[in-house]
């Protein structure tokens, strides 16, 4: 009763880190990959308050290193579509964090980045500092560990900010080009009581969202229809189910062979007609108009020249990759648009052009290039089975023992494309090209968690896997029941660093060594033993013959008692 003798009802409230929580599940946000701090009590309180008072909010996970949680949270959103969150103790978890968040936004994906902040004070405030540490992880910018990696940063400074605060992150991180957006979360305002109201609304920001230029996109089409020799790069994929499906039948239609020199992720078939060698220079020598679709590096300008007069095409959610200070790709026509509806844009305006006598010529002139190269690789690959076998020997028995199933293959530094047969717009997903290392164990696992009925393989190096914090990882996958084939193709080496010494000197002291500096990873653990640490199947392959029946055998493991399999498979340095 007031003094009025009237009834008021009382305002609802919860400590505001159970209000930000109870913000991300109205948004959207299906899980909360976190490794917790003494900055998180307002945090964890707040999961129990929610849970008590019945409010709903995003499934929080213990992940036990923060290159997992990143890893896992892109990984979901490669197989859902659906941003995630990430959250981090100060600034030690936020460090750990980094290599996730430069991954992420090189590659466009969009995680919601939260870690926890020093107290500010040091009494007379509940959350102030109670432990030496809330002095020893104090830094004047906290924020510069990932600044350069996000997209936008924030710091909640009132509990009253957590509902706009979420919004625009959200907002945010999703419009394009999609990236990592990071908030900073400073104990003492999370232990602040919020009000309740609002937190369920829908949300009140949209992202934006890049369409194609219709004058654009015609030129485009005019370009290509009166190529001669057209080409078509594509590194990401083609943005969805649709876009893979119309990049496959225009590629087809015109005759129009497509490079995935260093894919990311799959933009057709693999043995599609049109599918060209990864080798860009026979490509480039003639081609006298390039279609490049969200390709960040789709040649190497040293080795890889363009035809004097040759029309370059840029399309992508940023085409001109405005993050990175040096990139000088030509871009005649430059289209900023998400993947997919640039490429169903294109098909459509070139639809209603009529192909010249000469594209019937072309289409079976690219054709039979494209199947004797096919071949040359799948023979090369049958070559490899002698002891030590080659990554495209793994590469090519992996294909065969999966063929036919609904999979995800991941590569890092792993199996090498060219020799598999996939034909599905999920199939193909290789590692970052800023290089983060450790990336494909944890989005391995993070896709698995999105669809627990697809086999998802994770293909990657020796030194790749020790990256990953394997004994992290490892659990995370028994914790969660994660049952991912994990294929570890080792060389006891850094192999990239060894390739880029003798691509630079293919002839020096280094490349003439019978052991190369700073390359070797001897002696090398027994990868199997970490893994059966956490109760996996896990096997010791050293002969190309015995690799079909050991990843059959991991297979029907993995079907049958539905927890991870790890192969540690030999192959030649």
């Amino acid at each position: 009763m007031n003094d009025n003798g009237e009834c008021q009802v009382a305002e609802l409230t919860m400590t505001a880190g159970g209000a930000l929580l109870a913000r991300l599940k109205a948004i959207g946000i299906d899980y909360i990959f976190a490794n917790s701090g003494t900055d998180f009590p307002p945090i964890i309180e707040g999961l129990a308050e929610a849970e008590a008072k019945g409010i709903p909010v995003p499934e929080a996970i213990v992940i036990p290193h923060e290159n997992a949680a990143m890893g896992m949270a892109h990984g979901y959103y490669l197989a859902t579509g659906r941003v995630q969150a990430v959250m981090a103790h100060t600034n030690v978890g936020l460090a750990n964090c980094a290599i996730g968040a430069i991954n992420a936004a090189t590659e466009h994906i969009p995680i919601l980045l939260f870690s926890g902040k020093t107290p500010v004070s040091e009494s007379g405030h509940l959350g102030s500092r109670t432990v030496p540490i809330g002095w020893g992880q104090e830094m004047r910018d906290q924020t510069s560990l990932v600044r350069e990696a996000v997209k936008w940063d924030d710091e909640l400074r009132f509990p009253e900010h957590v509902h706009q605060m979420v919004d625009r992150a959200h907002a945010i991180a999703t419009s394009t080009p999609r990236g990592p957006i990071y908030v900073g979360l400073p104990r003492e305002v999370l232990c602040q009581p919020c009000r309740t109201n609002g937190l369920r609304e829908p949300v009140h920001m949209e992202p934006a969202i890049h369409v194609p230029d219709p004058k654009a996109i015609e030129e485009a089409a005019r370009l290509l229809a009166s190529a001669r020799h057209p080409v078509i790069f594509a590194q990401r994929g083609a943005g969805s189910e649709a876009g893979f499906a119309a990049l496959s039948a225009l590629a087809k239609e015109w005759g129009i062979p497509v490079c995935q020199y260093w894919a990311v992720q799959l933009a057709l078939p693999t043995d599609h007609p049109m599918a060209a060698q990864a080798d860009p220079a026979p490509l480039l020598a003639d081609a006298d108009v390039v279609l490049v679709v969200d390709a960040l590096a789709p040649w190497a300008p040293d080795t890889h020249p363009l035809k004097e007069g040759c029309k370059v095409i840029q399309l992508g959610q940023d085409p001109l990759f405005q993050r990175f200070p040096v990139r000088y790709f030509r871009s005649d026509v430059t289209i900023a648009c998400e993947i997919a509806d640039g490429l169903l844009a294109l098909s459509a305006a070139m639809s209603r052009l009529s192909p010249g006598s000469d594209v019937a010529d072309r289409v079976n002139a690219v054709g039979a290039a494209n199947r004797k190269a096919r071949m040359a690789v799948l023979a090369r690959a049958e070559a490899g089975c002698a002891e030590p076998m080659t990554k495209d020997w793994v590469s090519l028995t992996l294909s065969r023992a999966i063929h036919g199933r609904e999979v995800t293959v991941l590569s890092e530094l792993g199996c090498p494309l060219a020799p598999m047969q996939l034909a599905d717009n999920r199939a193909w997903y290789q590692e970052p090209h800023s290089g983060g290392l450790g990336w494909s164990f944890p989005a391995a696992l993070g896709m698995q968690l999105a669809d627990r009925d697809r086999l998802v393989v994770a293909t990657m190096g020796d030194g790749s896997y020790i990256f990953s914090n394997p004994v992290a990882c490892h659990q995370i996958a028994e914790a969660l029941s994660l049952p991912i084939l994990l294929v570890i193709v080792n060389n006891a080496e850094w192999g990239a660093v060894r390739q880029s010494v003798v691509g630079l000197y293919p002839d020096g002291y280094a490349a003439k060594a019978n052991r190369m500096p700073l390359t070797s990873l001897a002696p090398i653990p027994d990868f199997s033993k970490i893994a059966q640490a956490s109760r996996a199947h896990a096997e010791r392959v050293e002969q190309g013959a015995d690799l079909e029946a050991a990843l059959l055998r991991a297979i029907r493991y993995i079907d049958e008692e539905r927890r991870m399999a790890l192969l540690d498979v030999q192959v030649r340095a």
